[in-house]
């Protein structure tokens, strides 16, 4: 939960723990929200507006059937707040059969980007490929070529030469039928006429279906002056917004892009370049505030198990085995650190740090274990005795009591398994009923 999620849910919890709704109970945590946003930088004249939307609507509209004044007021507060960080998504980014260019500042994190949308989009089924048209920063051709290779993504450039529209043009030729070609462009410290007339010759040769750009959270207020800018010298058809992951002044650049009307697509969660996700408002309120996100959890998830052997299916057939149990975890470990997980889950701040990094360390060591073991180890546990324990705790450099607790781990897990495939709902179905009655916001 960052800062202004912490705030914002402050706010709620002040609401929810009232004795009774009245007009001095809504200018109070008016006020508090008020400070929040501003601390977060978002513009004081979009503070304002949204200060008096709420309290016109908590004192004059009539509390919906079903609900209590509390609620009402929760509800009110969630939804505008929704509105001033983009409002409910009224279109999705289309990639299939587009030329997309990239443009933006110096730092934002555009050639990252561009690597992270090539990955993100040939996940899901396009030939994609990269041009790195940034012939000014020295390491820029480096950097897209690195990541392009490790995700298996086609990339092109030239990086001795100093012509990015030439570069373009061999660029389309070598992706010529494929899905979806993304250019990466130079960026500048500002937005000069030097640069504007360099992405309008790009502009012009490539001919791009979507301009986005890439803005970074820690930019604040001054985020909407750029989109504004950029987008009077090219129009500019979306943004994306990186450094999510660490800014409190998330909050200003994505009020400022909404104030200008340019349509979030994408926010980066992350330094991996598997860490970027389409925006959705809702979704993103609901997680920084601590109540989650189990659509985005459970989109990785999927995303995941196609890209590994393990199925749902496949866990649920004959017995349960180490072998099995150590896919679970090499699965778990990309879907990402545990913390994030929990995050998107909506116990972020209810689980002690210091137990979460105690937990990854375990399921680590557990890694290296399964990896001391031989096949047939993997294949049936019940054949560990004393003497193979402590052969794998040599080769894997831990204690036999800590083996003997994976294998404790294990058969909960192996016990769980056969509860499921005889139907039985056990412990998972009552974790997902917790879910259930969690009645998250703005659902």
């Amino acid at each position: 939960m960052n800062f202004l999620g912490t705030k914002l849910k402050g706010v709620m919890d002040k609401i929810r723990g009232s004795t009774f709704i009245d007009e001095k109970t809504v200018k109070e945590v008016i006020k508090e929200m008020q400070r929040a946003l501003i601390q977060s930088d978002v513009n004081i004249k979009t503070v304002l507006e949204i200060s008096k939307k709420i309290e016109k609507r908590a004192l004059k509209e009539k509390t919906m059937m079903g609900l209590s004044g509390k609620e009402q007021l929760v509800k009110i507060f969630y939804d505008e707040l929704v509105e001033v960080l983009g409002g409910e998504s009224k279109k999705t980014f289309d990639a299939r059969g587009k030329k997309v260019l990239l443009v933006g500042m110096f730092g934002a994190g555009k050639t990252t980007t561009t690597a992270k949308l090539g990955k993100y989009y040939s996940k899901r089924g396009l030939k994609t490929g990269l041009i790195a048209a940034d012939v000014w920063r020295p390491a820029a051709f480096e950097q897209l070529k690195q990541n392009a290779e490790k995700i298996n993504v086609p990339y092109y450039g030239e990086p001795e030469n100093k012509d990015p529209v030439e570069i373009i043009r061999h660029g389309l030729e070598k992706f010529k039928g494929f899905d979806l070609v993304m250019v990466d462009s130079a960026g500048r410290h500002g937005l000069d006429q030097e640069l504007i007339t360099e992405i309008k010759a790009i502009k012009e040769k490539l001919q791009p279906h979507e301009i986005l750009l890439v803005l970074s959270a820690d930019m604040g207020q001054s985020a909407g002056k750029q989109a504004q800018l950029f987008h009077d010298a090219l129009g500019v058809t979306g943004v994306i917004v990186t450094k999510m992951d660490g800014s409190s002044k998330g909050g200003g650049v994505l009020s400022a892009c909404a104030k200008t009307e340019s349509p979030v697509y994408f926010i980066g969660t992350g330094e991996k370049l598997e860490d970027i996700e389409e925006f959705n408002a809702n979704r993103y309120l609901s997680r920084i505030m601590g109540y989650g996100d189990l659509e985005g959890l459970l989109e990785k998830v999927r995303e995941i198990t196609a890209e590994t052997d393990l199925s749902p299916e496949d866990l649920l057939k004959g017995n349960f085995t180490l072998k099995m149990f150590y896919d679970q975890l090499e699965a778990a470990k990309k879907i990402g650190p545990l913390n994030k997980v929990v995050s998107m889950m909506g116990l972020g701040g209810q689980l002690d740090k210091s137990e979460l990094k105690k937990s990854e360390e375990k399921l680590k060591r557990f890694k290296h274990i399964i990896d001391s073991m031989t096949e047939e180890e993997t294949l049936n546990s019940d054949i560990l005795n004393k003497s193979r324990i402590l052969r794998i705790s040599r080769g894997s450099g831990t204690r036999p009591e800590q083996i003997r607790e994976l294998l404790r781990e294990f058969k909960k897990t192996q016990k769980m398994m056969k509860m499921l495939k005889k139907g039985k709902r056990g412990p998972l179905g009552g974790l997902m009923k917790k879910f259930e009655n969690q009645g998250f916001p703005g659902t």
